[in-house]
């Protein structure tokens, strides 16, 4: 069997679906729209497993081709499918197609190549690809591939191509949620928040310093309402930790005070004074992956320092942060 026999086999399938609605109504269960699909396949002489493994990929398999069959009641072409690693992909099928059935507002049934249907890549939870029978532009046209491609890539390489594709979708202020895969938690949010002002101190310092070496518009003026929004997310999606007043990162009298303990003057100036040390030890270990993505660039850890400086004189306004921090670098 060709690819144009098989494309005329499912295109037949979908006709006998759409006569059924006709005839006997909507389809009321995914299971039951899926059995039909079956049934239809094995009466025209194909042979049809009815007891696939229940997270095998596509959900029928017909040699090298197969089918994955979506349902919804609702008004919509548009659905979420398999998850982007296929764990349980039979690797038998090299060309798979999608039945969609739709049975809100008018119902009816369609197919595609799945391929061209898979139009985006949702990433709260294990990344799953969304389709959609109406796309104009598939996924893979957006990322500068092919499925075929893709499918045969190691998870690590989807994970790259998934990361570049949302970031291209990242609004003002918004940052990428890491995008890890089950096994690999060390990036993802555990599921008990924790609150900044119940840690220790020395945990407090490490975070400070980690926020403040990552986001250098920190040093912006008083004013400006966006100064610690990045350094309040990187808190919450990278280390799980919810600081509700972002002052109490580098503002507070508590992380201020003069060496005599006494208040007033740049608070913030001295707060990162305090978190030099600690600074320059996130400089040094955290990802290059958080740098490309907090500075929009990778840069060697002995530049680190040196970078941030020249992106805070930026965004102070009222002193130079150059000036008064990190006055040994040099000679690092």
């Amino acid at each position: 069997m060709n690819i144009d026999e098989f494309e005329a086999i499912v295109s037949e399938v979908v006709e006998r679906l759409n006569q059924t609605i006709r005839i006997s109504g909507k389809f009321t269960s995914s299971k039951q729209f899926e059995d039909a699909v079956r049934n239809v396949l094995a009466s025209m002489g194909l042979t049809i497993n009815y007891e696939p493994h229940p997270h095998v990929f596509p959900d029928i398999s017909l040699g090298e081709f197969g089918i994955e069959v979506k349902f919804t009641t609702n008004d919509t072409w548009r659905s979420i499918a398999n998850s982007i690693f296929e764990g349980m992909r039979d690797l038998s099928v090299e060309h798979i197609y999608l039945i969609f059935g739709k049975m809100g507002g008018e119902a009816e049934v369609r197919w595609g190549k799945y391929d061209d249907c898979v139009i985006h890549v949702r990433t709260s939870h294990v990344p799953r690809f969304e389709v959609e029978m109406t796309a104009e532009e598939s996924l893979f046209e957006q990322m500068g591939t092919t499925y075929e491609s893709f499918s045969k890539a190691s998870d690590e390489q989807k994970m790259t191509y998934v990361r570049a594709y949302a970031r291209k979708r990242l609004k003002p202020g918004e940052r990428l949620w890491w995008l890890e895969e089950e096994e690999e938690q060390e990036h993802s949010l555990p599921l008990q928040v924790r609150i900044y002002m119940n840690l220790d101190q020395n945990e407090k310092r490490q975070l400070r310093a980690e926020a403040a070496i990552l986001c250098p518009q920190i040093v912006k003026p008083s004013r400006a309402k966006d100064k610690y929004s990045d350094a309040v997310s990187y808190m919450l999606t990278y280390r799980g930790v919810l600081c509700p007043q972002a002052r109490d990162l580098f503002t507070a009298g508590s992380v201020a005070l003069r060496t005599d303990g006494s208040r007033g003057g740049n608070y913030l100036q001295r707060a990162l004074a305090d978190i030099e040390s600690e600074m320059r030890i996130a400089a040094a270990t955290l990802e290059d992956s958080l740098f490309e993505e907090y500075w929009g660039r990778i840069v060697p850890i002995e530049e680190r320092i040196s970078m941030w400086l020249a992106m805070a004189d930026k965004y102070a306004k009222d002193w130079i942060p150059s000036e008064v921090l990190f006055l040994d670098k040099l000679s690092d």
